[in-house]
């Protein structure tokens, strides 16, 4: 299970990669895994404000539809395009190919309830 150390996560299985006031986010490895074969990803919210735990889009493997959730408030400021052709790069890479959006964060106090990699690792029972 690939867990990598520098990113933040939520209980809610969405990773985030903070740079200064932007950030990338995708869902981890175990979370892909647990879903299994990813055949679609909506996402519906470029160019809008999205609040913290808010769904931001959806993702649907062959036999269910999850929610995606919004680790901090941001404005969606682009989607990763080449999921709309081949959205198994989030089960082949979920942490370079695979991430799904980048945001604009507009409260970074929120970053405090992120969960580190160990808490997550703690989390899923890894």
């Amino acid at each position: 299970m690939n867990i990598p150390q520098d990113l933040k996560y939520t209980k809610d299985h969405e990773w985030i990669k903070i740079e200064g006031e932007s950030a990338t986010i995708g869902i981890t490895d175990f979370a892909q895994n647990e879903l299994g074969d990813i055949v679609y990803v909506d996402i519906s919210y470029v160019g809008q404000v999205v609040k913290q735990h808010e769904v931001f889009g959806t993702v649907e493997a062959v036999k269910t539809v999850s929610d995606l959730y919004m680790p901090v408030s941001g404005k969606v400021t682009e989607f990763n395009n080449s999921l709309e052709s081949a959205p198994e790069k989030v089960n082949n890479d979920p942490y370079g190919d695979g991430w799904m959006v980048k945001v604009l964060i507009s409260n970074a106090t929120e970053t405090s309830d992120l969960l580190s990699a160990d808490q997550y690792k703690e989390l899923i029972g890894k």
